[in-house]
């Protein structure tokens, strides 16, 4: 199964949800999205966190080939 196949559930906190889906619902209007207070970085950092904890790949050597790969 590849990359793409695979699912990744996350868990976020209500309001860290809510501010991340703010951002990206401003992305869908401008080219990039901006963090604009405190709470957006908060929110960006909790989200690298979840991700953190569910991914294998950021602790493997070939990570930098497996990021170019998915992408």
């Amino acid at each position: 199964m590849g990359m793409a196949e695979d699912i990744t559930t996350l868990t976020l906190g209500r309001a860290e949800a809510l501010v991340l889906f703010e951002m990206l619902a401003d992305y869908r209007n401008q080219p990039r999205v901006e963090v604009r207070t405190p709470a957006d970085r908060f929110a960006l950092i909790r989200l690298q966190g979840a991700l953190e904890k569910t991914l294998v790949e950021p602790f493997m050597p070939d990570y930098r080939s497996l990021v170019e790969e998915a992408r």
